[in-house]
Protein backbone atom coordinates (compact mmCIF):
# COMPACT_ATOMS: atom_id res chain seq x y z
CA UNK A 1 0.00 0.00 0.00
CA UNK A 2 1.37 3.42 -0.91
CA UNK A 3 1.05 4.62 2.68
CA UNK A 4 2.68 8.02 2.32
CA UNK A 5 0.58 8.92 -0.71
CA UNK A 6 -2.58 7.82 1.06
CA UNK A 7 -1.58 9.69 4.20
CA UNK A 8 -0.81 12.93 2.37
CA UNK A 9 -3.98 12.73 0.29
CA UNK A 10 -6.03 11.92 3.38
CA UNK A 11 -4.57 14.81 5.36
CA UNK A 12 -5.18 17.29 2.57
CA UNK A 13 -8.69 15.98 1.94
CA UNK A 14 -9.51 15.92 5.64
CA UNK A 15 -8.25 19.46 6.24
CA UNK A 16 -10.34 20.83 3.39
CA UNK A 17 -13.35 18.74 4.37
CA UNK A 18 -13.15 19.98 7.95
CA UNK A 19 -13.32 23.56 6.73
CA UNK A 20 -16.22 22.76 4.41
CA UNK A 21 -18.07 20.76 7.05
CA UNK A 22 -17.64 23.67 9.46
CA UNK A 23 -19.06 25.96 6.80
CA UNK A 24 -21.95 23.55 6.28
CA UNK A 25 -22.67 23.33 10.00
CA UNK A 26 -22.62 27.12 10.28
CA UNK A 27 -24.98 27.30 7.31
CA UNK A 28 -27.29 24.80 9.00
CA UNK A 29 -27.38 27.02 12.08
CA UNK A 30 -28.21 30.02 9.89
CA UNK A 31 -31.02 28.08 8.22
CA UNK A 32 -32.42 26.84 11.53
CA UNK A 33 -32.66 30.41 12.81
CA UNK A 34 -34.03 31.77 9.54
CA UNK A 35 -36.47 28.97 8.72
CA UNK A 36 -37.16 27.35 12.10
CA UNK A 37 -37.27 23.63 12.84
CA UNK A 38 -40.48 23.21 10.80
CA UNK A 39 -38.93 24.96 7.79
CA UNK A 40 -35.83 22.79 8.08
CA UNK A 41 -38.11 19.75 8.18
CA UNK A 42 -39.91 20.91 5.04
CA UNK A 43 -36.69 21.38 3.09
CA UNK A 44 -35.36 18.03 4.35
CA UNK A 45 -38.35 16.42 2.65
CA UNK A 46 -37.42 18.25 -0.56
CA UNK A 47 -33.82 17.14 -0.19
CA UNK A 48 -34.86 13.50 0.22
CA UNK A 49 -36.60 13.59 -3.17
CA UNK A 50 -33.65 15.49 -4.63
CA UNK A 51 -31.36 12.75 -3.35
CA UNK A 52 -33.43 10.15 -5.16
CA UNK A 53 -33.24 12.17 -8.39
CA UNK A 54 -29.49 12.64 -7.96
CA UNK A 55 -29.05 8.91 -7.46
CA UNK A 56 -30.80 8.30 -10.77
CA UNK A 57 -28.67 11.00 -12.42
CA UNK A 58 -25.45 9.37 -11.20
CA UNK A 59 -26.64 5.75 -11.62
CA UNK A 60 -23.44 4.22 -10.29
CA UNK A 61 -21.15 6.09 -12.69
CA UNK A 62 -18.90 7.77 -10.12
CA UNK A 63 -17.72 4.50 -8.63
CA UNK A 64 -17.54 2.90 -12.07
CA UNK A 65 -15.26 5.73 -13.24
CA UNK A 66 -13.02 5.41 -10.18
CA UNK A 67 -12.80 1.63 -10.51
CA UNK A 68 -12.06 1.63 -14.25
CA UNK A 69 -9.50 4.42 -14.02
CA UNK A 70 -7.78 2.58 -11.14
CA UNK A 71 -7.71 -0.65 -13.17
CA UNK A 72 -6.27 1.07 -16.23
CA UNK A 73 -3.66 2.82 -14.11
CA UNK A 74 -2.81 -0.36 -12.20
CA UNK A 75 -2.09 -2.19 -15.47
CA UNK A 76 -0.26 0.77 -17.05
CA UNK A 77 -2.85 1.30 -19.79
CA UNK A 78 -2.70 5.09 -19.97
CA UNK A 79 -4.70 5.63 -23.15
CA UNK A 80 -7.55 3.66 -21.64
CA UNK A 81 -8.05 6.34 -18.98
CA UNK A 82 -9.23 8.95 -21.49
CA UNK A 83 -11.56 6.45 -23.13
CA UNK A 84 -13.03 5.59 -19.73
CA UNK A 85 -13.88 9.24 -19.05
CA UNK A 86 -15.47 9.80 -22.47
CA UNK A 87 -17.72 6.77 -22.16
CA UNK A 88 -18.66 7.61 -18.60
CA UNK A 89 -19.52 11.19 -19.53
CA UNK A 90 -21.84 9.96 -22.28
CA UNK A 91 -23.50 7.59 -19.80
CA UNK A 92 -23.85 10.42 -17.27
CA UNK A 93 -25.32 12.81 -19.81
CA UNK A 94 -28.16 10.39 -20.60
CA UNK A 95 -29.12 9.70 -16.99
CA UNK A 96 -28.61 13.29 -15.81
CA UNK A 97 -30.92 14.65 -18.50
CA UNK A 98 -33.57 12.02 -17.78
CA UNK A 99 -33.42 12.80 -14.05
CA UNK A 100 -33.93 16.52 -14.74
CA UNK A 101 -36.90 15.88 -17.03
CA UNK A 102 -38.59 13.50 -14.60
CA UNK A 103 -38.14 15.78 -11.60
CA UNK A 104 -39.27 18.87 -13.51
CA UNK A 105 -42.40 17.27 -14.94
CA UNK A 106 -43.33 15.36 -11.77
CA UNK A 107 -42.81 18.15 -9.22
CA UNK A 108 -46.51 18.91 -8.75
CA UNK A 109 -47.48 15.25 -8.41
CA UNK A 110 -44.68 14.45 -5.98
CA UNK A 111 -45.33 17.51 -3.80
CA UNK A 112 -49.08 16.90 -3.58
CA UNK A 113 -49.28 13.10 -3.43
CA UNK A 114 -46.07 12.02 -1.72
CA UNK A 115 -44.71 14.96 0.26
CA UNK A 116 -48.17 16.10 1.22
CA UNK A 117 -47.25 19.77 0.88
CA UNK A 118 -47.60 21.70 -2.39
CA UNK A 119 -45.14 24.33 -1.11
CA UNK A 120 -42.31 21.97 -2.11
CA UNK A 121 -43.09 21.90 -5.86
CA UNK A 122 -41.10 25.03 -6.73
CA UNK A 123 -38.01 23.81 -4.88
CA UNK A 124 -38.18 20.47 -6.69
CA UNK A 125 -38.24 22.20 -10.07
CA UNK A 126 -35.22 24.30 -9.11
CA UNK A 127 -33.30 21.20 -7.98
CA UNK A 128 -34.01 19.60 -11.38
CA UNK A 129 -31.81 22.21 -13.09
CA UNK A 130 -28.70 20.79 -11.45
CA UNK A 131 -29.21 17.10 -12.30
CA UNK A 132 -27.18 16.93 -15.58
CA UNK A 133 -24.30 18.70 -13.85
CA UNK A 134 -24.44 16.30 -10.90
CA UNK A 135 -23.93 13.30 -13.17
CA UNK A 136 -21.17 14.91 -15.23
CA UNK A 137 -19.43 16.19 -12.11
CA UNK A 138 -19.61 12.69 -10.60
CA UNK A 139 -17.69 11.31 -13.59
CA UNK A 140 -14.94 13.91 -13.36
CA UNK A 141 -14.76 13.55 -9.59
CA UNK A 142 -14.49 9.78 -10.00
CA UNK A 143 -11.70 10.27 -12.54
CA UNK A 144 -9.62 12.44 -10.22
CA UNK A 145 -10.23 10.06 -7.30
CA UNK A 146 -9.14 7.08 -9.40
CA UNK A 147 -6.00 8.98 -10.37
CA UNK A 148 -5.41 9.84 -6.68
CA UNK A 149 -5.32 13.53 -7.68
CA UNK A 150 -7.06 14.69 -4.54
CA UNK A 151 -6.42 18.39 -5.09
CA UNK A 152 -8.42 18.46 -8.31
CA UNK A 153 -11.32 16.52 -6.82
CA UNK A 154 -11.35 18.82 -3.81
CA UNK A 155 -11.39 21.91 -6.03
CA UNK A 156 -14.80 20.84 -7.32
CA UNK A 157 -16.06 20.08 -3.81
CA UNK A 158 -14.87 23.41 -2.42
CA UNK A 159 -16.41 25.32 -5.30
CA UNK A 160 -19.72 23.52 -4.91
CA UNK A 161 -20.01 24.09 -1.16
CA UNK A 162 -18.93 27.72 -1.16
CA UNK A 163 -21.22 28.55 -4.09
CA UNK A 164 -24.11 26.65 -2.53
CA UNK A 165 -23.90 28.48 0.78
CA UNK A 166 -23.20 31.94 -0.65
CA UNK A 167 -25.97 31.70 -3.24
CA UNK A 168 -28.55 30.36 -0.78
CA UNK A 169 -27.80 33.10 1.75
CA UNK A 170 -28.05 35.73 -0.99
CA UNK A 171 -31.39 34.39 -2.23
CA UNK A 172 -32.74 34.09 1.32
CA UNK A 173 -31.74 37.68 2.03
CA UNK A 174 -34.04 38.83 -0.80
CA UNK A 175 -37.09 37.30 0.88
CA UNK A 176 -38.76 39.84 3.14
CA UNK A 177 -41.49 37.63 4.63
CA UNK A 178 -41.53 34.24 6.34
CA UNK A 179 -42.52 32.30 3.23
CA UNK A 180 -41.53 28.59 3.54
CA UNK A 181 -42.08 27.96 -0.18
CA UNK A 182 -39.68 30.69 -1.29
CA UNK A 183 -37.17 29.80 1.43
CA UNK A 184 -37.01 26.18 0.30
CA UNK A 185 -36.69 27.29 -3.33
CA UNK A 186 -33.86 29.65 -2.36
CA UNK A 187 -31.86 26.87 -0.70
CA UNK A 188 -32.58 24.59 -3.68
CA UNK A 189 -31.33 27.32 -6.05
CA UNK A 190 -28.09 27.49 -4.08
CA UNK A 191 -27.67 23.73 -4.40
CA UNK A 192 -28.29 23.76 -8.16
CA UNK A 193 -25.93 26.68 -8.75
CA UNK A 194 -23.26 24.95 -6.69
CA UNK A 195 -23.46 21.85 -8.88
CA UNK A 196 -23.20 23.89 -12.08
CA UNK A 197 -20.16 25.92 -10.98
CA UNK A 198 -18.46 22.82 -9.55
CA UNK A 199 -18.83 20.97 -12.86
CA UNK A 200 -17.35 23.88 -14.80
CA UNK A 201 -14.31 23.95 -12.51
CA UNK A 202 -13.79 20.18 -12.80
CA UNK A 203 -14.18 20.34 -16.56
CA UNK A 204 -11.50 23.03 -16.81
CA UNK A 205 -9.14 20.99 -14.62
CA UNK A 206 -9.77 17.86 -16.68
CA UNK A 207 -9.07 19.71 -19.92
CA UNK A 208 -5.71 20.79 -18.53
CA UNK A 209 -4.98 17.34 -17.13
CA UNK A 210 -5.91 15.53 -20.35
CA UNK A 211 -2.67 16.57 -21.99
CA UNK A 212 -0.81 14.19 -19.69
CA UNK A 213 -2.74 11.23 -21.13
CA UNK A 214 -2.14 11.88 -24.81
CA UNK A 215 1.21 10.12 -24.87
CA UNK A 216 0.01 6.73 -23.60
CA UNK A 217 0.59 3.81 -25.91
CA UNK A 218 -1.74 1.14 -24.51
CA UNK A 219 -5.42 0.99 -23.67
CA UNK A 220 -7.83 -1.48 -22.16
CA UNK A 221 -10.46 -3.42 -24.05
CA UNK A 222 -14.17 -3.78 -23.56
CA UNK A 223 -14.46 -0.53 -21.63
CA UNK A 224 -18.13 0.02 -22.40
CA UNK A 225 -19.03 -3.50 -21.31
CA UNK A 226 -16.93 -3.16 -18.15
CA UNK A 227 -18.47 0.25 -17.39
CA UNK A 228 -22.02 -1.02 -17.75
CA UNK A 229 -21.28 -4.19 -15.76
CA UNK A 230 -20.12 -2.06 -12.82
CA UNK A 231 -22.46 0.93 -13.08
CA UNK A 232 -25.81 -0.71 -13.83
CA UNK A 233 -25.90 -3.21 -10.94
CA UNK A 234 -24.78 -0.41 -8.64
CA UNK A 235 -27.43 1.87 -10.11
CA UNK A 236 -30.20 -0.68 -9.60
CA UNK A 237 -29.26 -1.30 -5.98
CA UNK A 238 -28.74 2.42 -5.36
CA UNK A 239 -32.22 3.14 -6.76
CA UNK A 240 -33.72 0.63 -4.37
CA UNK A 241 -31.82 1.87 -1.35
CA UNK A 242 -32.34 5.58 -1.90
CA UNK A 243 -36.01 5.03 -2.80
CA UNK A 244 -36.43 3.21 0.50
CA UNK A 245 -34.59 5.97 2.33
CA UNK A 246 -36.86 8.53 0.70
CA UNK A 247 -39.89 6.55 1.79
CA UNK A 248 -38.45 6.50 5.30
CA UNK A 249 -38.09 10.28 5.28
CA UNK A 250 -41.70 10.63 4.15
CA UNK A 251 -42.92 8.16 6.78
CA UNK A 252 -41.19 9.88 9.70
CA UNK A 253 -43.37 13.04 9.78
CA UNK A 254 -46.40 10.90 8.99
CA UNK A 255 -45.56 8.54 11.85
CA UNK A 256 -45.09 11.45 14.23
CA UNK A 257 -48.48 12.82 13.23
CA UNK A 258 -50.01 9.39 13.90
CA UNK A 259 -48.44 9.50 17.37
CA UNK A 260 -50.60 12.54 18.13
CA UNK A 261 -48.40 15.45 17.05
CA UNK A 262 -49.77 18.24 14.87
CA UNK A 263 -48.51 18.60 11.30
CA UNK A 264 -46.28 21.56 12.27
CA UNK A 265 -44.93 19.77 15.36
CA UNK A 266 -44.21 16.64 13.30
CA UNK A 267 -42.19 18.68 10.80
CA UNK A 268 -40.39 20.39 13.69
CA UNK A 269 -39.46 17.07 15.33
CA UNK A 270 -38.29 15.66 12.02
CA UNK A 271 -36.27 18.80 11.31
CA UNK A 272 -34.75 18.68 14.79
CA UNK A 273 -33.27 15.20 14.29
CA UNK A 274 -32.41 15.30 10.59
CA UNK A 275 -31.54 18.95 10.12
CA UNK A 276 -30.00 19.89 13.48
CA UNK A 277 -28.79 16.86 15.45
CA UNK A 278 -27.34 14.78 12.61
CA UNK A 279 -25.11 17.57 11.22
CA UNK A 280 -23.48 17.80 14.67
CA UNK A 281 -22.95 14.11 15.37
CA UNK A 282 -21.74 13.35 11.84
CA UNK A 283 -19.46 16.40 11.69
CA UNK A 284 -16.34 14.57 12.98
CA UNK A 285 -16.91 11.78 10.45
CA UNK A 286 -15.23 14.01 7.88
CA UNK A 287 -11.87 12.85 9.28
CA UNK A 288 -12.49 9.31 8.02
CA UNK A 289 -15.01 9.94 5.26
CA UNK A 290 -12.15 11.13 3.08
CA UNK A 291 -10.17 7.98 3.79
CA UNK A 292 -13.23 5.85 3.01
CA UNK A 293 -13.28 7.25 -0.53
CA UNK A 294 -9.52 7.48 -1.11
CA UNK A 295 -8.91 3.89 0.01
CA UNK A 296 -10.99 2.57 -2.91
CA UNK A 297 -8.43 3.12 -5.72
CA UNK A 298 -5.55 2.16 -3.40
CA UNK A 299 -7.09 -1.21 -2.52
CA UNK A 300 -8.12 -1.78 -6.12
CA UNK A 301 -4.54 -1.33 -7.35
CA UNK A 302 -3.19 -3.66 -4.63
CA UNK A 303 -5.85 -6.26 -5.45
CA UNK A 304 -5.05 -6.13 -9.17
CA UNK A 305 -1.37 -6.65 -8.32
CA UNK A 306 -2.12 -9.48 -5.84
CA UNK A 307 -0.70 -7.79 -2.70
CA UNK A 308 -2.89 -9.57 -0.13
CA UNK A 309 -0.55 -8.91 2.79
CA UNK A 310 -0.63 -5.15 2.26
CA UNK A 311 -4.41 -5.22 1.93
CA UNK A 312 -4.72 -7.01 5.29
CA UNK A 313 -2.31 -4.59 6.98
CA UNK A 314 -4.21 -1.59 5.62
CA UNK A 315 -7.60 -3.00 6.69
CA UNK A 316 -6.40 -3.68 10.24
CA UNK A 317 -4.83 -0.28 10.60
CA UNK A 318 -7.87 1.60 9.27
CA UNK A 319 -10.28 -0.25 11.53
CA UNK A 320 -8.15 0.41 14.61
CA UNK A 321 -7.70 4.09 13.83
CA UNK A 322 -11.39 4.53 13.09
CA UNK A 323 -12.45 2.95 16.37
CA UNK A 324 -9.83 4.91 18.30
CA UNK A 325 -11.27 8.12 16.88
CA UNK A 326 -14.96 7.25 16.94
CA UNK A 327 -14.84 6.10 20.56
CA UNK A 328 -13.42 9.51 21.46
CA UNK A 329 -16.16 11.31 19.52
CA UNK A 330 -18.89 9.26 21.20
CA UNK A 331 -17.52 9.87 24.69
CA UNK A 332 -17.12 13.63 24.15
CA UNK A 333 -20.61 14.01 22.66
CA UNK A 334 -22.05 12.06 25.58
CA UNK A 335 -20.32 14.27 28.14
CA UNK A 336 -21.06 17.63 26.50
CA UNK A 337 -24.29 16.97 24.58
CA UNK A 338 -26.53 19.54 26.25
CA UNK A 339 -23.84 22.20 26.03
CA UNK A 340 -23.44 21.53 22.30
CA UNK A 341 -27.16 21.87 21.69
CA UNK A 342 -27.35 25.10 23.69
CA UNK A 343 -24.26 26.75 22.22
CA UNK A 344 -24.86 25.76 18.58
CA UNK A 345 -28.64 25.95 18.23
CA UNK A 346 -29.73 27.58 21.51
CA UNK A 347 -31.76 24.40 21.96
CA UNK A 348 -31.33 22.16 25.03
CA UNK A 349 -33.72 19.73 23.33
CA UNK A 350 -31.27 19.31 20.42
CA UNK A 351 -28.55 18.66 23.00
CA UNK A 352 -30.64 15.93 24.62
CA UNK A 353 -30.95 14.06 21.31
CA UNK A 354 -27.24 14.53 20.60
CA UNK A 355 -26.56 12.68 23.86
CA UNK A 356 -29.04 9.93 23.02
CA UNK A 357 -27.34 9.30 19.66
CA UNK A 358 -23.74 9.70 20.85
CA UNK A 359 -23.03 5.99 21.40
CA UNK A 360 -24.11 5.29 17.82
CA UNK A 361 -20.99 7.02 16.51
CA UNK A 362 -18.47 4.12 16.74
CA UNK A 363 -20.84 1.84 14.83
CA UNK A 364 -21.64 4.49 12.22
CA UNK A 365 -18.01 5.48 11.63
CA UNK A 366 -16.77 1.88 11.50
CA UNK A 367 -19.53 0.95 9.05
CA UNK A 368 -18.52 3.84 6.80
CA UNK A 369 -14.86 2.81 6.58
CA UNK A 370 -15.77 -0.90 6.22
CA UNK A 371 -18.03 -0.15 3.26
CA UNK A 372 -15.19 1.85 1.66
CA UNK A 373 -12.83 -1.10 1.96
CA UNK A 374 -15.41 -3.50 0.57
CA UNK A 375 -15.89 -1.25 -2.47
CA UNK A 376 -12.14 -1.13 -3.04
CA UNK A 377 -11.95 -4.93 -2.91
CA UNK A 378 -14.71 -5.39 -5.50
CA UNK A 379 -17.38 -6.24 -2.91
CA UNK A 380 -19.52 -3.22 -3.73
CA UNK A 381 -22.53 -5.31 -4.71
CA UNK A 382 -22.53 -7.10 -1.36
CA UNK A 383 -22.36 -3.77 0.47
CA UNK A 384 -25.27 -2.46 -1.59
CA UNK A 385 -27.38 -5.57 -0.92
CA UNK A 386 -26.81 -5.19 2.79
CA UNK A 387 -27.84 -1.54 2.59
CA UNK A 388 -31.05 -2.45 0.76
CA UNK A 389 -31.98 -5.11 3.31
CA UNK A 390 -31.22 -2.65 6.09
CA UNK A 391 -33.43 -0.02 4.45
CA UNK A 392 -36.30 -2.47 4.02
CA UNK A 393 -36.22 -3.45 7.68
CA UNK A 394 -35.87 0.17 8.82
CA UNK A 395 -38.80 1.28 6.67
CA UNK A 396 -41.03 -1.42 8.16
CA UNK A 397 -39.95 -0.50 11.69
CA UNK A 398 -40.62 3.20 11.10
CA UNK A 399 -44.13 2.38 9.94
CA UNK A 400 -44.81 0.16 12.95
CA UNK A 401 -42.90 1.84 15.79
CA UNK A 402 -43.13 5.63 15.29
CA UNK A 403 -46.91 5.98 15.84
CA UNK A 404 -46.46 4.53 19.32
CA UNK A 405 -43.03 5.71 20.47
CA UNK A 406 -42.47 8.87 18.35
CA UNK A 407 -38.90 10.23 18.28
CA UNK A 408 -37.60 7.80 20.90
CA UNK A 409 -38.77 4.96 18.71
CA UNK A 410 -36.91 6.50 15.77
CA UNK A 411 -33.70 6.65 17.79
CA UNK A 412 -34.07 2.97 18.72
CA UNK A 413 -34.54 2.15 15.02
CA UNK A 414 -31.36 4.05 14.13
CA UNK A 415 -29.35 2.00 16.59
CA UNK A 416 -30.80 -1.31 15.41
CA UNK A 417 -30.26 -0.38 11.76
CA UNK A 418 -26.61 0.68 12.14
CA UNK A 419 -25.65 -2.33 14.26
CA UNK A 420 -27.31 -4.73 11.80
CA UNK A 421 -25.64 -3.11 8.78
CA UNK A 422 -22.18 -2.97 10.33
CA UNK A 423 -22.32 -6.56 11.59
CA UNK A 424 -22.98 -7.90 8.09
CA UNK A 425 -20.38 -5.66 6.45
CA UNK A 426 -17.70 -6.54 9.00
CA UNK A 427 -18.50 -10.23 8.61
CA UNK A 428 -17.95 -9.97 4.86
CA UNK A 429 -14.67 -8.11 5.33
CA UNK A 430 -13.37 -10.89 7.59
CA UNK A 431 -13.97 -13.36 4.74
CA UNK A 432 -12.10 -11.40 2.08
CA UNK A 433 -9.11 -10.31 4.19
CA UNK A 434 -7.57 -10.95 7.60
CA UNK A 435 -8.62 -8.29 10.11
CA UNK A 436 -8.12 -10.24 13.33
CA UNK A 437 -5.36 -7.90 14.52
CA UNK A 438 -7.65 -4.86 14.59
CA UNK A 439 -10.10 -6.17 17.19
CA UNK A 440 -7.79 -6.59 20.17
CA UNK A 441 -7.43 -3.08 21.57
CA UNK A 442 -10.94 -1.77 21.01
CA UNK A 443 -12.12 -2.39 24.56
CA UNK A 444 -9.11 -0.55 25.98
CA UNK A 445 -9.72 2.38 23.63
CA UNK A 446 -13.34 2.67 24.76
CA UNK A 447 -12.38 2.67 28.44
CA UNK A 448 -9.77 5.37 27.74
CA UNK A 449 -12.37 7.49 25.92
CA UNK A 450 -15.02 7.23 28.66
CA UNK A 451 -12.46 7.97 31.39
CA UNK A 452 -11.22 11.03 29.49
CA UNK A 453 -14.79 12.25 29.03
CA UNK A 454 -15.49 11.95 32.75
CA UNK A 455 -12.29 13.81 33.64
CA UNK A 456 -12.90 16.64 31.17
CA UNK A 457 -16.53 17.03 32.28
CA UNK A 458 -15.48 17.20 35.91
CA UNK A 459 -12.74 19.73 35.11
CA UNK A 460 -15.16 22.00 33.23
CA UNK A 461 -17.80 21.79 35.97
CA UNK A 462 -15.23 22.65 38.63
CA UNK A 463 -14.32 25.82 36.75
CA UNK A 464 -17.93 27.00 36.45
CA UNK A 465 -19.40 24.97 33.59
CA UNK A 466 -19.93 25.82 29.93
CA UNK A 467 -21.32 29.27 29.22
CA UNK A 468 -19.83 29.86 25.76
CA UNK A 469 -17.94 28.14 22.97
CA UNK A 470 -14.75 28.86 24.92
CA UNK A 471 -15.97 26.47 27.61
CA UNK A 472 -16.57 23.76 25.02
CA UNK A 473 -13.13 24.30 23.53
CA UNK A 474 -11.44 24.10 26.92
CA UNK A 475 -13.34 20.90 27.65
CA UNK A 476 -12.22 19.50 24.30
CA UNK A 477 -8.59 20.37 25.02
CA UNK A 478 -8.70 18.63 28.41
CA UNK A 479 -10.42 15.63 26.85
CA UNK A 480 -7.91 15.35 23.99
CA UNK A 481 -4.94 15.61 26.34
CA UNK A 482 -6.29 13.00 28.74
CA UNK A 483 -7.22 10.65 25.90
CA UNK A 484 -3.81 10.84 24.23
CA UNK A 485 -2.07 10.16 27.55
CA UNK A 486 -4.29 7.20 28.37
CA UNK A 487 -4.08 5.69 24.89
CA UNK A 488 -0.29 5.94 24.96
CA UNK A 489 0.02 4.64 28.52
CA UNK A 490 -2.21 1.62 27.89
CA UNK A 491 -0.65 0.78 24.53
CA UNK A 492 -3.95 1.10 22.68
CA UNK A 493 -1.96 2.69 19.85
CA UNK A 494 1.84 2.91 19.67
CA UNK A 495 4.47 4.76 17.70
CA UNK A 496 5.49 1.49 16.09
CA UNK A 497 1.99 1.06 14.68
CA UNK A 498 2.01 4.62 13.38
CA UNK A 499 5.28 3.89 11.58
CA UNK A 500 3.80 0.71 10.12
CA UNK A 501 0.88 2.72 8.76
CA UNK A 502 3.30 4.83 6.75
CA UNK A 503 5.07 1.75 5.36
CA UNK A 504 1.89 0.00 4.16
Amino acid sequence: MKGKRLLVNSLVSTAVSLVLRSLGLWFQVVLSRRMGAAGIGLFTLVASVGSLAATFAISGIRFATTRLVSEEMGKGRLRGVGRVVRRCLAYGAVFGTLAAMLLMSGADLVSARFLGDTRTALALRVLALGMPFISAGAVLGGYFTGECRVGCALAGTVTEEVTRVAAAIFFLSRIRTANPELMCASVAAGNALGEIVSFLVLLALYALDFRRRRGGDTEGRGLTRRMVSIAMPLAATAYARVALNTVQHLLIPAGLRRSGASAEAALAGYGLIQGMVFPVITFPMVLFASVSELIVPELTEEQVQGNDRRISAAANMLLRLTFLFSAAVAAFLLAFSRDLGTQIYRSPEAGRYIGLLALLMPVMYMDNITDGMLRGLGEHMYAMRVNIIDSLISTALIWLVLPKYALYGYIAILYASEIFNFSLSLGRLTRVTDISGSLRSMGVSLICALTSAALSRAAVDLTGGVHSFAGLISGGVVFAGAYLLLVTATGAFTRKEAAEALRM
